[in-house]
């Protein structure tokens, strides 16, 4: 019998040497994460110890007021008060599951008055003081598991954390640049205006002197008061930006104090790291591991629950009746140990492993996808700076044409060598063309905003 029972508890052992296995990252598909501005068929492959996303936002959005903005936003935000909180709940949840690996103590102190209801008869009084303490033996990595699990998800809440302030600092940054490039919209329209408004008046005295119609100085006053209306849209979309901006604060909206659009310096050249270490910094990336992590140790616990669960009791109590007898207080101790192991639970045990293992591979699926929208992101971050750029440049030649152009006709309209209608429509086209440079510049900030959120940046 005690061979047996030695073999029994050997197999035992060896059989759940398995459950003691840590969480190593599988494979997973990370060729061509990042496609090349350019080519239609290459991927990026360039130095991985350069990777914008690590730099710290400080060094990438270096406009005082930018910064300070940020720093107000990261205080006041509750979003990330909240993570903050969310963290430090699973580290007390981390502290109950490593205190699982020590013994339950309990005390239950109690004392009894009886008496006999006869003549003379003396009140008997006895009291117990018990201490018991009770002691899983995690032979089979049930708590192990457990533990492991709550590591991991404390991870996974922290890297939530950095997400929400990365996406703070990203979206202050562009609410920033947006509102910087209405103001630049805005002095252009404002410019516009003026100019629109002498050629008005231009018109009105051609038409005194007869050498021009009524309908020359309507249409001209008309391209004037719908410009009018364009600074108006303008301001209302400024006033709402500034809203947004106070939202993010959590302040209640007010005028946001800021710099000059032209005089902004971002970074122009970005190294990209390969494959899954481009990604490093990115926090949803590695809470989706972490996911995945945390499944693999629920499918440890669920195998640990086919094994026996084994417990160690004992007892210490200082009691004055010990049977029959009322005596002065004595000890009595006592010590059991259990073995129990699972037969038959309707199933529960064998579904909960198939289950276990069933989330396991959803949250592969889950991390192998959040890889490849993030590699997307960051090649749609680098294709909008790269065009943004080039139209940027194309911008400008329009801009200067443009410019020759209003000058020219507004000459031939004065000697009659041009009609009002080109003058007008000279006039809007210049418009539209530094609207649109304004606009692309924009592009071009707020893709490299993108890429460092892309990235994972944001975070120290």
């Amino acid at each position: 019998m005690k061979k047996l029972l030695t073999i029994a508890a050997a197999s035992l052992v060896m059989a759940s040497c398995g459950l003691y296995n840590k969480y190593e990252r599988p494979d997973v598909n990370a060729q061509g994460l990042i496609r090349d501005v350019v080519s239609d068929v290459d991927t990026l492959v360039t130095n991985t110890d350069e990777n914008f996303g690590q730099l710290p936002w400080r060094e990438v959005f270096t406009d005082p007021q930018l910064q300070s903005l940020i720093e107000k936003a990261l205080d006041n935000n509750t979003d990330l008060a909240n993570a903050a909180l969310n963290v430090k709940m699973m580290e007390d949840m981390l502290k109950v599951a490593k205190l699982a690996f020590l013994p339950s103590v309990a005390i239950a102190p109690s004392g009894t008055i009886s008496r006999v209801m006869t003549d003379g008869a003396s009140a008997s009084k006895t009291y117990q003081l018990p201490v018991s303490a009770s002691w899983t033996v995690d032979l089979f990595g049930n708590i192990l598991s457990q533990k492991r699990a709550a590591q991991v998800q404390l991870l996974a809440t922290k890297d939530y954390q950095v997400v929400v302030q990365t996406n703070i600092i990203c979206g202050v940054a562009n609410l920033y640049y947006s509102l910087m490039m209405l103001d630049e919209q805005l002095a252009i329209v404002t410019d516009m205006q003026g100019l629109v408004k002498e050629t008005w008046d231009m018109m009105k005295l051609q038409m005194e002197l007869g050498r021009a119609r009524s309908t020359s100085v309507q249409s001209a006053e008309a391209s004037y008061y719908q410009i009018q209306a364009q600074a108006v849209d303008l301001k209302k979309q400024i006033r709402e930006l500034e809203n947004s901006m106070s939202l993010l604060l959590n302040e209640a909206g007010h005028r946001i104090d800021r710099g000059s659009f032209y005089d902004q310096s971002l970074p122009q050249k970005f190294a990209m790291g390969v494959g899954i270490q481009l990604l490093s910094n990115r926090a949803d990336v590695h809470a989706a591991e972490m996911a995945l992590a945390q499944c693999f140790y629920d499918v440890e616990t669920a195998r640990s629950r086919f094994y026996p669960n084994i417990n160690i009791t004992g007892t210490a109590m200082f009691t004055n009746n010990l049977g029959a007898v009322v005596n002065p207080g004595k000890w009595l101790l006592s010590a059991v140990g259990s073995l129990t192991q699972p037969i038959f639970q309707h199933g529960q045990i064998v579904v909960g492993l198939k289950v276990a293992k069933t989330k396991q591979e959803q949250a592969f699926n889950t991390w192998q996808n959040t890889i490849l929208k993030a590699g997307n992101e960051v090649s749609n971050a680098l294709l909008a700076y790269n065009s943004s750029a080039e139209k940027s440049v194309l911008d400008q030649k329009q801009v200067d044409v443009l410019t020759k152009n209003v000058e020219d006709t507004r000459k031939l309209y004065q000697s009659k060598g041009s009609s009002y209608l080109e003058v007008i429509q000279a006039q809007s086209s210049l418009l539209n063309a530094r609207i649109s440079k304004v606009t692309d510049d924009f592009s071009k900030m707020q893709a490299v905003v993108n890429l460092y959120q892309a990235l994972g940046g944001g975070s120290k």
